[in-house]
């Protein structure tokens, strides 16, 4: 299993029908919760207290996906494992009156990681390209003078690749996870929230009505990924129908950056090591 494998490139144009929703490794869910993610969360959990006790960097995650398709379950089994302090997770609703008064980035700040932070956006700015698009959101002031309801899409797309370049370059890395399921996988999920009393809270209404959309949705999923999927800032499309397995994924994938990155524990140095050694001594004496 290569990890480049469901990386989107930054220099050629992808079909999602090219990407499967499954590798058929649903049979292993419990042979990779057991067995392979306990080893793999310890990993990471690892890297982001040496990332949380340095504070140079951060990491921002973004999850995007068609409902029921593992956002949520991504979160709970893998990255609440990590430390409290250096993690924050925002999930992005519609946006309310007050924030539609401003920039369409601007209610993502306070979900931005500080340095030693991960931070998670379950669903994210992205939308911003997405839901306006289904159900014709925009309004006259969301559309500068220069654009209009077809060019703007690509406007912001540009912004967005500028945005993350910016973060970026002052230290916040972002990995970006495309969760893809197939219609008939969301079916099963969907139902099952529906018949379980126990999930009822798992489901909206919403959820069923927005899959009447599927195909615009993938469509511009596609368009999505291609423009924003960048050598800074890539995107990764996981075969989201295997449930363990994309959580393996996203766990390996979000290893593989920290390491990258290799944080390291603050040392003292000069003055402060004497004064340490020194402090050492002073209560080893007591």
């Amino acid at each position: 299993m290569k990890i480049t494998d469901y990386k989107i490139p930054c220099t050629k144009e992808i079909k999602l029908k090219d990407y499967p929703t499954t590798e058929g490794k649903k049979k292993d869910n419990e042979q990779i919760r057991q067995e392979v993610i306990p080893d793999l969360v310890a990993r990471m959990k690892e890297l982001h207290h040496k990332l949380h006790a340095e504070e140079k960097r951060g990491i921002l995650v973004v999850l995007q996906a068609m409902d029921a398709a593992g956002k949520d379950e991504a979160i709970s089994y893998i990255f609440s494992n990590l430390s409290a302090q250096g993690l924050k997770t925002t999930t992005l609703e519609k946006p309310s009156e007050d924030e539609k008064k401003h920039d369409y980035l601007w209610r993502i700040q306070e979900g931005l990681p500080a340095r030693g932070e991960i931070g998670i956006l379950n669903r994210s700015y992205y939308e911003e390209v997405i839901a306006p698009r289904i159900h014709d959101l925009l309004e006259d002031g969301d559309i500068p003078e220069h654009a209009d309801k077809n060019s703007i899409w690509n406007l912001r797309y540009r912004q967005i690749n500028d945005y993350e370049k910016y973060l970026y370059e002052n230290g916040i890395h972002i990995v970006k996870f495309f969760f893809h399921m197939s219609k008939d996988e969301q079916k099963d999920r969907l139902l099952e929230r529906m018949k379980n009393p126990e999930k009822h809270w798992e489901f909206s209404f919403a959820d069923v009505e927005e899959r009447e959309h599927w195909d615009e949705y993938h469509k511009i999923f596609e368009e999505m990924l291609n423009n924003t999927s960048t050598s800074y800032c890539p995107w990764y499309v996981l075969p989201a129908d295997d449930e363990w397995h994309s959580r393996r994924l996203v766990t390996e994938i979000m290893i593989q950056l920290l390491e990258k990155m290799d944080p390291k524990y603050p040392r003292y140095t000069g003055e402060d090591l004497k004064k340490l050694k020194k402090y050492i001594k002073k209560l080893e004496n007591e």
